[in-house]
């Protein structure tokens, strides 16, 4: 694992409903923080289905409570959506959005998700990546820790296949110049800032953005 982490881990405490729907689909939906260290592992087996059997891999970082991610994933059903999440009660959340929409094609992940990109992802097998509001780590201090860096960026135009899409969002606008200055400067990518992508739902997080006054950027970056 990393030194220097994008996020920060915090409580694990479940409401009755977030218990209700881990205890219900978590063995099925969940792949163990433990699982990745098996020999052989795959994300593949535990969608249980193959690259040839669908139509593409999203990767979501940073799924929060599931709104975007259930909504997403059910209007994708040919496509395979994994999504990482270090905060449990969060990922609770998702399973039980997953289960209302009937979005039987998520899988959920623990593990630190740079590393997983990394070490778990081929090249070339992601379709999209969606990084919507990042940890934005507005003190200068932190902001070492933002996902969207030169690195990170290298790394995920290995891992997305050619034409394949990084869709991202936040609130925040010194991080949107930040992530148009890394992707701009990336040969690998091209892009910039876009309309908002009409899919994605307006989330809890996203109102409390606007309601605190910051507008919401979107971006779209292609893999060349």
């Amino acid at each position: 694992m990393r030194e220097v982490l994008t996020y920060s881990r915090r409580g694990s405490r479940f409401t009755p409903q977030q218990a209700a729907a881990w205890d219900a689909r978590h063995e099925e939906w969940v792949i163990p923080d433990e699982a990745v260290d098996q020999p052989g592992f795959s994300f593949d087996t535990w969608f249980g289905r193959g690259p040839d059997e669908r139509d593409g891999l999203v990767v979501e970082i940073g799924s929060g409570v599931g709104e975007a991610t259930a909504a997403l994933a059910a209007a994708r059903p040919t496509y395979d959506v994994l999504g990482f999440e270090v905060w449990k009660p969060g990922v609770a959340n998702t399973l039980g959005r997953l289960d209302e929409v009937g979005a039987t094609n998520v899988r959920m992940c623990g593990v630190d998700a740079v590393w997983s990109v990394e070490h778990l992802l081929a090249p070339g097998s992601i379709a999209e990546l969606w990084t919507f509001f990042p940890d934005p780590w507005h003190k200068k201090k932190h902001n070492k820790r933002r996902l969207v860096t030169p690195a990170f960026a290298a790394l995920v135009a290995t891992r997305l296949r050619p034409g394949g899409l990084w869709r991202l969002a936040t609130d925040w606008a010194d991080y949107a110049d930040q992530m148009v200055q890394v992707l701009d400067a990336d040969p690998d990518f091209e892009g910039g800032v876009a309309e908002r992508w009409d899919e994605r739902p307006v989330t809890k997080f996203e109102r409390k953005g606007v309601a605190a006054g910051r507008s919401i950027t979107d971006l779209t970056y292609r893999r060349r």
